[in-house]
Formats: C-alpha cells, structure tokens, sequence
C-alpha cells in the first residue's frame, strides 16, 4: 500500500507537469495554462468519480440485494472473511466472462461482473475470481490504475488532437514549436501505455490472486476459472477503452491482440498489463499443492 500511494504521487506529479508542456508545445503559455486545468479536471475526475467512469464504460449498473441476492450474499461474505467495508455490486450486459474491481478506496470500492462471467462459472470458481477482485481493493491497486488510465487516456486524447491539428490546421510553421509540437505529441501515445504500464505492474494481478487464494485457503477455484475465462473470451471478445483494459481479471482486449487488424493489434499490446493466464494458474497451483 505505501509503493502504492508512492505512485500514486509520482503519477499526479507526472501527469501535471506532462501536461503543461505539451499544453506549451502546442499553444505556448495559454497552452501550458490549459494543460494545467486539464489535469487538475483528469485528477480530480479519475479520483472522485473512477467507480463511476469504470461503471459507464462497462455500461454495468448496480445492483440491490434483491436483484442479485447469490452475488451480493457472496461478495458480503468474502468482504467480511477479508476485513473489508461492504463494496457496491454492479453487473455488466457484456457476454465476455470477466470481473473488475474499481473505486477510490476500501471505502468507495465497487465489484463489478460481466453477466456472461454469472453464467459461465460455477459457485466455487466465482467466489475466486471475486476474492481475486477484493484483494485488488485490500492492496489499494484500484486508485493507482484509475488514475494511471485517466493519464494514459489523456495523452492519448492530446496526441490525437495534435495529429488532426498537424493534418487539417493549415500548418502554420510561425507559431510557437512550428511543426515540432504537434510531431512530438503525436509520439506521446506510446509513452502512455508505458507509464499505465509502469504504474501498474504485473506483479498486481499475482498478488491479487495469491491474496484470494489465501481467502479462500485454495488456488484451485481462481486457477479453473482462469482456464474457463481464457478459453470463451477467445469465443466472445468484448471491445473496452485500451487504457481501461488493465481493471479486468482477465484482459478482454486479448483477441485483438491476435487480431489481423494491425492498428487494432498494435494497441491492444501496447497497453496490455496482464501476465500470461498459464503462469498465474501455475503460481496457484504450486500454491494449492504446497
């Protein structure tokens, strides 16, 4: 938790200063004065309203005990076994099984599953993957990933603005960088996905699911469901934001990276932070077995 909150430091740190320049690059001082209140909106948003933005691009809704008594019995009792304050549950209409944790803290945390993941998984193998997603809230990696995707999706969002402003702008080589600040935004989409990627580590989704294996006192059910989820995601790709692919246990951009689309291919691994399926169901079941 305290690499985390150094990280999180870091990034906000980062992303102001990113921000500022490339705001100077294309627009001198007013510009950097816009970079500025673009990141102060970045991450006061990605702070305050991440569940929220998380749940809007999943198009999931919450849910009331009463409308999903088994799921919201299930995540009450392994929030309680894990020490943790009661999340929201909501469900997304996506086919694709799959999961993601989100929110500011332990205390604005909210569990989210995709309806094909309910029907897909039996009792047990659900119970690790929502272990697996309560450990991402234990170790506090949700506010670190909203705010590293709010910075991805940003420099991402100015590079695309500098390339249609260096095609369609007229070119004006007088102002300030000439045609150096638009080309040197344009190459900033990279550096996002390395910054998501070096904020989060691969290392997270390990130990999530060494930490929700030791909930359950088993890695098994985490370990078959990983193997279920692998194999229909191949048969039911869902199409999410790429900055916003880190969230899910399983990376659902991950037929896209096989993809004959070589645009769609690229940016699917580029910001690809998940660990091969096969090494995380080897780690839990070394872990079952000691």
């Amino acid at each position: 938790m305290l690499k985390n909150t150094l990280k999180t430091t870091v990034l906000l740190a980062a992303l102001g200063g990113l921000l500022i320049a490339v705001g100077y690059l294309l627009g001198g001082s007013a510009g950097a004065t816009i970079g500025l209140l673009i990141g102060l909106v970045l991450v006061g948003g990605s702070y305050w309203f991440s569940d929220k933005l998380a749940l809007k691009a999943a198009a999931a809704r919450v849910v009331t005990e009463q409308e999903a008594p088994e799921l919201y019995r299930m995540v009450a009792g392994l929030a309680q076994r894990a020490d943790l304050p009661m999340p929201v549950v909501a469900i997304s209409p996506a086919l694709q099984p799959n999961a993601f944790a989100t929110g500011r803290n332990p205390n604005h945390a909210v569990v989210c599953c995709t309806q094909g993941i309910l029907q897909a998984l039996p009792r047990d193998e659900l119970e690790g993957v929502l272990a697996h997603e309560l450990m991402h809230v234990k170790h506090r990696d949700i506010l670190i990933g909203s705010i590293a995707a709010a910075i991805a999706m940003g420099i991402s969002y100015a590079a695309q603005i500098a390339m249609f402003s260096a095609l369609f702008g007229g070119g004006d080589r007088n102002r300030e960088g000439g045609f150096l600040g638009p080309l040197l935004v344009i190459i900033l989409a990279p550096l996002a996905a390395g910054l998501l990627k070096l904020a989060i580590s691969r290392s997270r989704e390990f130990d999530a699911d060494r930490g929700g294996a030791e909930l359950l006192g088993n890695g098994e059910p985490l370990a078959r469901a990983l193997e279920r989820i692998e194999v229909a995601a191949k048969q039911t790709p869902m199409q999410v934001s790429p900055a916003q692919a880190y969230a899910w246990i399983h990376n659902p951009l991950a037929e896209f990276q096989r993809s004959k689309n070589q645009g769609q291919a690229q940016m699917a691994n580029l910001f690809s932070t998940h660990p091969p399926t096969e090494e995380r169901v080897r780690r839990l079941r070394s872990m079952s077995h000691r």
